[in-house]
C-alpha cells in the first residue's frame, strides 16, 4: 500500500512540472509575438488631423522625402496628403505655410521646367495659349524671328513663368481628396525659409471654408535605409584600405 502511495506522488510531481514547462512555453511564444509586431512598419506615414467638431480630416500629411542632406532653403518641397469633408456642404480648401513664401497646387507638367528651343514653342493638342486681351491670337512674324521692316532680325521674346497662385482645392459635400506626386496632382512648399533636413517638420495651416486646422507636416521617412559607407582601416606601416 505504501509503494502505490509513492507511486502515485512521483506520477503527480511529474505531471506538474510538465505543466509549468508547458505554461513557460507559451509565455515565450506570446512574448516574441508581440515583438514582431512591434517592429512591423505602421500603414500612415504622417500625421493626421481633424478639426474640432470632425467635420474635416487631414491623413496621411507628409513632406516627401529627398535624400540624407534634405532640402535646401530657397527650394521647394512637394507634399502628400489625403484631405475629408464629411460635412453636409461643399467647401474650398485654402492652404498656407510660415515656413514657405506660398503653398501652391501642381502637377507633373507645372513642376518641370520648359526646355528654352530656338524655334516655337508647340502649344499640346487642345489647350489654347492664353494671350493679354483674354483670347488665342495669332504671333505676329517679328515676333517669331522673321525679319521686320527695318532688314534686322528681331529675337523672340522670351517666355515667362507663370504665376504662382496659392492652393485652393474644391470637395464636395461627404467627399475627399488625395493629393501626392503618385496622383499626378499635389501641394507643393515653394520657397522654403530655411533648409529642411531629414527628421524635421514645419508648421500648415488648412483652411477648411472658415474651419482652420493647424498640424505641422513632417519629412517622410525612406522607403529603404541610406547606404553606408564602407570604413577605412589603416594597416600596419601607414597604408588604408576600405
Amino acid at each position: 500500500m505504501t509503494g502505490s502511495i509513492r507511486r502515485a506522488w512521483r506520477a503527480t510531481a511529474v505531471l506538474a512540472g510538465t505543466a509549468a514547462v508547458t505554461t513557460l512555453l507559451l509565455s515565450g511564444c506570446g512574448a516574441g509575438h508581440y515583438a514582431e509586431t512591434s517592429l512591423r512598419i505602421p500603414t500612415s506615414v504622417g500625421v493626421n488631423a481633424d478639426s474640432a467638431d470632425g467635420s474635416f480630416k487631414i491623413r496621411n500629411l507628409s513632406i516627401d522625402y529627398l535624400d540624407t542632406t534634405g532640402y535646401p532653403a530657397g527650394g521647394n518641397a512637394p507634399l502628400s496628403v489625403a484631405l475629408y469633408n464629411d460635412s453636409d456642404r461643399a467647401v474650398t480648401v485654402r492652404v498656407s505655410s510660415s515656413a514657405a513664401r506660398i503653398v501652391v497646387l501642381t502637377n507633373a507638367a507645372a513642376a518641370s521646367p520648359s526646355p528654352t528651343t530656338a524655334g516655337p514653342t508647340p502649344t499640346p493638342t487642345g489647350v489654347e495659349s492664353p494671350s493679354l486681351g483674354g483670347s488665342p491670337s495669332a504671333t505676329p512674324p517679328e515676333a517669331a524671328g522673321s525679319p521686320s521692316s527695318g532688314g534686322s532680325p528681331s529675337a523672340a521674346p522670351s517666355p515667362t513663368a507663370a504665376p504662382e497662385v496659392p492652393a485652393e482645392i474644391q470637395i464636395p459635400a461627404r467627399g475627399f481628396v488625395v493629393l501626392s506626386r503618385a496622383t499626378g496632382t499635389w501641394l507643393q512648399l515653394n520657397g522654403l525659409a530655411a533648409a529642411l533636413p531629414p527628421g524635421e517638420s514645419v508648421p500648415m495651416t488648412f483652411d477648411f471654408g472658415g474651419t482652420r486646422v493647424d498640424t505641422p507636416a513632417p519629412v517622410a521617412v525612406p522607403l529603404s535605409p541610406a547606404p553606408v559607407a564602407t570604413p577605412v582601416v589603416e594597416e600596419e606601416g601607414g597604408a588604408a584600405h576600405e
